[in-house]
């Protein structure tokens, strides 16, 4: 764990903690390679400007993440914030910080997910921000009523995305449909949805409601972590965990490029 490339401090981190204020992006790092990381690096900018007003070096940014030690694949997670952030003025200009953490990297083949939806929209829905507890309450809730986890849906009951990834189905035509509902767009979904493209595939972006989309017939969900991972049930509605454009889709991501840090 590393700010601007030294040890971080106890202040330094009660100043995240206590203030909540700042942006991340996380992702795999496998033998100094990862998957879409000029799109990470493009959210880091983004969200810096729009939190901070500040442009990010994102030059070292990289120097960063090469510097922590890590195993040969982890999941590292970069977090931009002002240590110096006042409560009470946020707005007072403070130049924007880069901690660096790690992770070990999530075991292969996981089971599929049961997921339990819960109405629930995140806060600057498009910024990657540090404000978990929102998600987190309702992932413990539906893990506490023997779900896996939770996915969110709008006042309208249509799905929007996950607590920490995106979600995705294939109907009875072999499309690719992506949710139309408010989220985050996440780098894994935009990798896959790419591969998916280049392979000459047809993709769908629409409303869905989980209880009224009987065609739609297999469901993942995709970020960094896991790459994709089946849904085996949302709420009381089953989905095909070996319908076999599941691997189809995994293998079109396993074969994306992955870029040197």
């Amino acid at each position: 764990m590393e700010l601007d490339g030294r040890a971080v401090t106890a202040e330094e981190l009660g100043s995240l903690a206590l203030c909540n204020y700042g942006h991340f992006t996380s992702m795999l790092v496998t033998e100094g390679r990862v998957r879409g990381l000029s799109l990470h690096l493009d959210r880091l900018t983004a969200d810096c400007r729009l939190l901070f007003g500040h442009d990010l070096d994102t030059g070292k940014v990289r120097e960063l993440i090469r510097r922590i030690e890590k195993p040969r694949s982890a999941m590292v997670r970069v977090t931009v914030y002002a240590p110096d952030l006042e409560l009470a003025r946020p707005s007072a200009p403070k130049t924007p910080r880069v901690l660096v953490t790690t992770r070990p990297a999530a075991h292969h083949d996981l089971p599929p997910l049961r997921l339990a939806t819960a109405s629930y929209r995140r806060e600057f829905a498009q910024v990657k921000h540090v404000g978990l507890f929102g998600a987190l309450a309702y992932r413990a809730e539906a893990q506490r009523s023997g779900a896996d986890d939770v996915l969110f849906v709008d006042p309208t009951s249509a799905v929007t995305e996950g607590a920490t990834w995106n979600i995705g189905f294939f109907d009875d035509a072999g499309r690719l449909v992506w949710p139309a509902g408010e989220h985050l767009p996440g780098v894994t979904q935009r990798l896959l949805e790419c591969a998916w493209l280049a392979a000459g595939r047809d993709l769908r972006r629409r409303v869905v409601r989980v209880a009224n989309s009987p065609q739609l017939h297999a469901a993942f969900v995709a970020n960094a972590a896991v790459g994709i991972r089946a849904i085996a049930a949302i709420d009381e509605t089953e989905y095909a965990v070996d319908h076999p454009l599941l691997p189809a889709l995994a293998s079109l991501y396993a074969g994306t490029p992955a870029e040197p840090v």
